[in-house]
């Protein structure tokens, strides 16, 4: 019998997998993955054609250790891969939530990356 902590997760990665069945970024529209533990949250622009990350931001590297798991922290991450993705000539992307639900700390690193420059 599982707890419920590894039931959720179970089912996260249920939603991800369905999710990424529908989902292929390119070298022109890459994937913005988020992924989000307690502590943190994390982003990277992925092109799945050649399997390689063209930009990463994270706030584990932004906070220097700290935790940084809030809805602030994941606005600054977001505006951080915006700009990193301008670098790279990238503007529009796939967003891929990860199997998580759009609120809160996936839903402000969404709309700060748009704010950024990033069409999705």
């Amino acid at each position: 019998m599982q707890n419920k902590t590894t039931q959720k997760k179970l089912q996260r990665e249920r939603r991800h997998r369905r999710i990424r069945s529908r989902l292929a970024g390119t070298r022109e529209t890459p994937r913005l993955v988020v992924f989000r533990s307690n502590k943190f949250i994390y982003a990277q622009l992925i092109d799945d054609d050649k399997g390689v990350t063209i930009a990463e931001a994270n706030s584990m590297k932004a906070s220097k250790g700290k935790t940084a798991g809030n809805v602030l922290a994941a606005t600054k991450i977001g505006i951080e891969l915006a700009e990193k993705a301008k670098a790279k000539k990238v503007s529009k992307v796939v967003f891929d939530r990860g199997g998580y639900i759009y609120t809160g700390r996936v839903k402000a690193l969404a709309e700060a990356a748009r704010k950024g420059g990033l069409e999705f």
